[in-house]
């Protein structure tokens, strides 16, 4: 089983730093890194936890306790972002007109007033601009304005 000392020593030295830098780093005395390796000295858990965040790694690790480097909290960040759920828009019941019928453009005017409609007419829009038939209309429109 790995030592405290014996992982301090091998993170740090992955990180090509000194035992008095990285007592510096973290703010601690100067050969406080160096006798913790040395076992001399066994860090406080507030250190150890200054120094497992310096390094990235876990307190378990740290302490030699798991093999297994992964802090916590990275498992949070690591985790892929939450798929967006479509709710459909609950419209309410309308009662039936009680005029006369409106001429059948009306009703497509009304049709396309609809801000669904007004969205997806956007993106159909801007998806066509950006395939490649729709890049090459831009370049010829901007080529005659010139």
């Amino acid at each position: 089983m790995v030592t405290l000392g014996q992982r301090i020593a091998e993170l740090r030295s992955a990180k090509g730093m000194s035992a008095a830098s990285v007592s510096s780093a973290l703010g601690l005395p100067k050969g406080a890194v160096d006798k913790f390796e040395s076992g001399r000295q066994t860090p406080t858990k507030d250190q150890q936890d200054k120094l497992a965040g310096f390094f990235g790694v876990s307190v378990m690790y740290l302490k030699g306790e798991s093999s297994d480097p992964t802090r916590m909290s990275n498992w949070m960040e690591d985790l892929p972002p939450e798929p967006e759920v479509y709710e459909p828009k609950v419209q309410e019941k309308r009662k039936k007109p009680t005029k006369e019928p409106e001429p059948e453009g009306a009703l497509l005017d009304g049709l396309l007033a609809t801000d669904q409609v007004k969205e997806m007419l956007k993106q159909i829009v801007l998806d066509t601009l950006r395939s490649p038939e729709g890049k090459e209309l831009i370049k010829k429109i901007a080529q005659s304005d010139r």
